[in-house]
């Protein structure tokens, strides 16, 4: 049969009355991949695979792509100089370029799944040699694995961007190294074991290095099942299941974008459940010395990762409702300096985190579930501010001027550089950029 050849798709019922997939051939004039040597597809590791080996990606697809090769490039430039990306070097480029993309908290996140989808697809799939498409598969993959885990995982303390990123990881690099699909169901069922990261880590060098480690086992998982190591893809079904997630929301149909929802752009330096708070808190500007109290409302699922609320650290600030709104009183705008530890033991920022008292409705399931309130009280008024959708979100996306100036904070005289960077020599300026090695 030619490689011109798409499964048509059938349902089968299984013993066990859930649905399995199975396929049969039928040719397409013009497609890239032949599907006919697929056999039955039972298991989500299955449906993945077959998704991200015939994936295709539209315009829009790759303008995103685009985007999100700048941005993340940029914020690991702008780790570059922190401890834990040093540290991370000694592990290796996937390790090194991932931690260094997370160290300071700045990357993009898919709101439904709640990970940091492109720190880990993007660098699987530069250290494995391929480019936008890996790097979009192994995305839309991502997307879907931490949207059937859902919201209770991360609730329960799981980081995603980890349970998610290991198999996602798995397939960006798989398809780089030119992967077919049932090589790439094996690679998902050889990342499982690594697919984990837990949310104590969160204010500590623990949630770079912990993304590095997704990544890095999940370009090993590939390289295995490239060399032709064995595994069983039911393994990514009973994975699912043990984490509380949902088979059923594995959704692989093609229609729809690579990442369905978009990606959130952060504007400020720290964990995406901040971005609202500051937003809200930096319309305000009121006198940091008259205020008296500020009072938070929203749901409380949109404090999930705000774990530190006396922090003593700049990581620690990242993750801290109550500094995050000091910094919006104090600095304008709220930018990497507002993150270091001398700014965290600034006496002022120090009075007004004291004063923050959060409201938080029960239940929500995501980060931007509701709305934020921010109250903030004076001798001589009480204001308050509203915010839905934090700028940068995709329902209020970040414009080419707030990412060209997000691109020029993070990398100086690099700047002009990481915006005219295309896929091609993505690897090549990380590499000099980010060398592993003496």
């Amino acid at each position: 049969m030619s490689s011109s050849c798409r499964p048509a798709r059938t349902w089968a019922a299984s013993r066990a009355g859930s649905r399995s997939w199975c396929w049969t051939a039928s040719c397409l004039p013009n497609e890239r991949h032949c599907w006919s040597t697929l056999g039955p597809i039972r298991t989500s590791a299955d449906r993945l695979a077959a998704w991200a080996a015939g994936f295709e990606p539209t315009e829009d697809d790759l303008a995103l792509a685009h985007r999100s090769l700048v941005d993340t490039v940029a914020v690991a430039v702008a780790g570059r100089g922190e401890a834990v990306t040093r540290i991370a070097a000694a592990d290796g480029e996937a390790t090194h370029w991932a931690a260094a993309g997370h160290a300071l908290d700045y990357d993009d996140l898919h709101l439904e799944s709640t990970a940091h989808i492109s720190v880990v697809c993007l660098v699987a799939a530069l250290t494995a040699g391929g480019g936008a498409e890996a790097y979009l598969a192994g995305a839309g993959v991502m997307a879907r694995l931490g949207t059937a885990l859902g919201w209770e995982h991360y609730r329960r303390g799981w980081h995603a961007t980890c349970a998610a990123g290991a198999p996602a990881a798995a397939v960006a690099a798989g398809l780089a190294f030119g992967l077919d699909a049932q090589a790439l169901a094996r690679a998902l069922a050889l990342a499982v074991p690594a697919a984990g990261g837990v949310q104590r880590a969160f204010g500590t060098m623990a949630k770079p290095l912990q993304v590095g480690f997704a990544v890095s086992a999940g370009v090993r998982a590939a390289r295995l099942a490239r060399a032709g190591a064995t595994a069983d893809p039911a393994a990514l079904d009973d994975w699912i299941e043990l984490l509380g997630g949902s088979l059923r929301r594995v959704e692989t149909e093609a229609a729809g974008p690579a990442v369905p929802g978009g990606l959130a752009v952060k504007l400020y330096p720290c964990c995406y459940a901040l971005q609202r708070p500051i937003a809200a808190a930096a319309t305000l500007r009121v006198d940091p010395e008259t205020v008296e109290a500020i009072k938070v409302r929203t749901p409380e699922a949109s404090l999930q990762p705000l774990n530190r609320h006396r922090p003593k650290t700049g990581l620690e600030g990242k993750f801290s409702l109550e500094y995050g709104l000091a910094a919006a009183l104090l600095d304008h705008p709220v930018g990497f300096a507002s993150f270091s530890d001398d700014c965290i033991a600034r006496p002022q920022a120090q009075r007004l985190l004291e004063l923050v008292e959060a409201e938080a409705r029960p239940g929500g399931s995501g980060l931007l579930d509701g709305h934020c309130e921010v109250e903030i009280k004076t001798p001589v008024a009480t204001r308050v501010a509203r915010v839905d959708l934090p700028p940068g979100a995709p329902g209020r996306p970040a414009t080419g001027d707030d990412l060209k100036a997000k691109v020029a904070d993070c990398c100086g005289e690099l700047a002009e550089e990481v915006l005219a960077l295309d896929w091609p020599e993505a690897a090549g300026f990380l590499r000099r950029v980010l060398p592993v090695g003496p």
